[in-house]
C-alpha cells in the first residue's frame, strides 16, 4: 500500500497481530433470522480459520453439499471473527450443534430463515484491533483519529485485493493477453484490475487534496442507499449535503461504457485508463460495465485505548465492502507477526 496518506503519514509504530485474538471482528448482518424456513442459520466464532474452510466443515457436519452452505462476506484467517453461515436444510431438522466440537471453530446460536444468505448481504462489521510494542505521539495520533471521525479516510482497496506483491494485477494483464485461467481465478484478477485503477484515481485525488471534496464533474454516492446521481453543479444545497456525510464524491469501477464524470475529473479518471491500457481494455471486454465506488471510507464508534502493558486498542465500525487495514494505516506504521 504505497499510496499516499490522508493526514500526513501515521504517527505510531507497533505490532499487529500477534495472536489471533489482536484482530477481532463482528459481523453485523443488519437483520435477524425469521425463525422459519428452509435455511438455518448459525453464528459462528472462528479462531485462525478462514471460512470456506468453515462452510466446507459445516457442510460435512450436516451431511450437504458443499454448496448447500453459504455466507455474506469472507472474513480474515488470522484473527478471531464472528460471522453467520447458512445451510440449506429442507425437510430436515435441526442437528445437535453441541455434538459439534472444532478446535479452530464454535457454534455461538443458531435459527431458521426464509432464504439463503447471499453474498454481500450484510450491513458491516465492528472490528476490535490491538497493536502491541506501540511507539511514537501519541497526541498527533488523537489529532488524525478526530480528523477520521470527521473526514474519513481515504477508501482504498485493501493490499489483500491483489494477492502477495501485487502478483494479481499481472496475472490479470496475462490473463486478457489470452492466458487460461480457472473460473475462480478470472474473478479474483477481474477484481485486482478493477481495484488497481480505483486506488489509482483515488491515490491522484488524495494528492491533489481533493479526495473527499467536491469537483466539478463529479458523480456522488449517497451515504443511505449507495445510490449514483450527477454529475451536477456545485450548489450551496449539495456542498451543505456533502458537509452533512449525506453524500461523497466517486471513483470509477471501470468497464464497457461512457464515464459519467465530467471536466477535470473525467480528464484524470481517462489519464489513468489510458495509462493502464490492459487493464481498461480487458475489464471492457470481460463484460464488466462501469460502475462507481465512494472515495470515502466513512466510520462510526472510532475509539483509541491505551493499555497498560504499552500496547493499543483501536475500535471502530465499517460499512460492508471497507478494510479495517485502509483506516489502520492512516494511524499506524504496523508489522504484522503472522
Amino acid at each position: 500500500m504505497n499510496f499516499p496518506f490522508a493526514f500526513g503519514g501515521p504517527p505510531l509504530r507497533g505490532i499487529l497481530r500477534s495472536v489471533p485474538e489482536d484482530f477481532f471482528v463482528d459481523e453485523d448482518l443488519g437483520f435477524a433470522p425469521d425463525g422459519a424456513g428452509e435455511h438455518v442459520f448459525v453464528r459462528v466464532e472462528k479462531r485462525g480459520a478462514n471460512t470456506d474452510f468453515v462452510a466446507k466443515e459445516l457442510a460435512r457436519f450436516t451431511g450437504v453439499r458443499a454448496e448447500s452452505v453459504s455466507y455474506a462476506g469472507m472474513k480474515d484467517r488470522h484473527a478471531v471473527t464472528r460471522q453467520t453461515f447458512s445451510i440449506h436444510l429442507p425437510g430436515k431438522a435441526d442437528p445437535d450443534w453441541l455434538t459439534l466440537e472444532h478446535a479452530e471453530f464454535r457454534i455461538l446460536e443458531s435459527a431458521r430463515h426464509s432464504r439463503k444468505l447471499q453474498r454481500g448481504a450484510l450491513k458491516g462489521n465492528r472490528f476490535r484491533i490491538v497493536l502491541r510494542e506501540v511507539e511514537g505521539d501519541r497526541d498527533a495520533a488523537q489529532k488524525i483519529i478526530e480528523s477520521i471521525r470527521a473526514h474519513g479516510v481515504p477508501n482504498y482497496f485493501g493490499e489483500q485485493r491483489f494477492g502477495r506483491d501485487a502478483a494479481n494485477i499481472e496475472r490479470a494483464k496475462a490473463m486478457f493477453a489470452g492466458r487460461r485461467v480457472q473460473r475462480h481465478e478470472r474473478s479474483l484478477f477481474l477484481s485486482a484490475a478493477r481495484s488497481h485503477l480505483f486506488n489509482t484515481v483515488l491515490a491522484a485525488r488524495v494528492e491533489r487534496g481533493d479526495w473527499n471534496l467536491p469537483q466539478e464533474g463529479d458523480v456522488f454516492m449517497l451515504a443511505g442507499t449507495h445510490s449514483i446521481f450527477g454529475p451536477e453543479p456545485l450548489t450551496p444545497d449539495l456542498l451543505a449535503r456533502h458537509a452533512q456525510g449525506d453524500i461523497a464524491p466517486t471513483g470509477p469501477m471501470w468497464g464497457a461504457g461512457e464515464q459519467r464524470t465530467r471536466e477535470a475529473v473525467a480528464e484524470l479518471e481517462n489519464a489513468v485508463a489510458s495509462a493502464n491500457p490492459e487493464l481498461a481494455a480487458g475489464l471492457a471486454a470481460n463484460g464488466l460495465r462501469q460502475e462507481r465506488r465512494s472515495l470515502v471510507l466513512s466510520t462510526r464508534e472510532l475509539a483509541i485505548c491505551w493499555l497498560p502493558d504499552g500496547g493499543a486498542e483501536l475500535s471502530f465500525y465499517l460499512n460492508s465492502g471497507a478494510y479495517a487495514t485502509v483506516l489502520l494505516r492512516e494511524i499506524f506504521d504496523y508489522r504484522e507477526r503472522i
